[in-house]
C-alpha cells in the first residue's frame, strides 16, 4: 500500500458528478485539480451498506475540504453506469459534491496496493496527497468498518499548518512550539 511521501499514481478515469445523465459524466485525472490537495477515498463498491454512510458523510463537510483548498475523490470498481444508478436510487447519494470515480480496470486500486486479494474490491482506504503529489497520509479500513470523516478533516487541517500537531488536536487548535 502507498504510504508516506509516496508519489500517488497518475490517473486519468471516468467520473460521475451529478444524478442527471446529461450532466453526469466527466474524465478526471490527477492533472484536473493541480496545485490542491486531493483526498482521495475509496470504498468496496456500490450498493452495499457502509459506504453510504461515508459517502454521505464526507459530502456532508465537502465545504470543510474546499475551505482547506482540498478536493474530494471518492472510488470504487464499479463502473460509471454503476455509480449513476446509485447516485440516482437514493436521494441522499443523488445530491454528493464530489466526484466518484470509476476504477473499473482496478488501476488506480492496484497501484495504490488497495485491492482486496480475494474480493477483487478497493480496500476502504483514503489518501491525502499535497499539492505536489505525495501521499502525505494513508490508512484502510477493514472492509466492514467505516472511517471517521472527522479525522480526515482533522488530519488535513494539521498536514496544512506544517507545524507540530499534538495527539487530539481539533481542527484549528493550537500547534506545538519547538523548544
Amino acid at each position: 500500500m502507498l504510504t508516506i511521501g509516496d508519489k500517488f499514481p497518475a490517473f486519468h478515469l471516468k467520473a460521475v458528478v451529478s444524478g442527471e445523465a446529461d450532466k453526469a459524466f466527466v474524465e478526471v485525472s490527477n492533472k484536473t485539480y493541480a496545485g490542491k490537495w486531493l483526498v482521495v477515498f475509496f470504498w468496496p463498491k456500490d450498493f452495499t451498506f457502509v459506504c453510504p454512510t461515508e459517502i454521505i458523510g464526507f459530502g456532508d463537510v465537502e465545504a470543510d475540504f474546499s475551505d482547506r483548498d482540498a478536493q474530494l475523490l471518492g472510488a470504487s470498481i464499479d463502473s460509471e453506469f454503476v455509480h449513476l444508478a446509485w447516485r440516482q436510487s437514493r436521494e441522499d447519494l443523488g445530491k454528493s459534491p464530489f466526484p466518484w470515480l470509476s476504477d473499473i480496470k482496478r488501476e488506480l486500486s492496484s497501484s495504490c496496493g488497495i485491492l482486496h486479494a480475494e474480493e477483487g474490491v478497493s480496500l476502504r482506504a483514503t489518501f491525502i496527497v499535497d499539492p505536489d503529489g505525495i501521499v502525505r497520509f494513508s490508512s484502510v479500513n477493514d472492509l466492514s468498518v467505516g472511517r471517521n470523516v472527522q479525522e480526515v478533516l482533522r488530519v488535513l487541517d494539521a498536514l496544512q499548518t506544517d507545524e507540530l500537531c499534538p495527539c487530539n488536536r481539533a481542527v484549528g487548535g493550537a500547534t506545538l512550539k519547538a523548544a
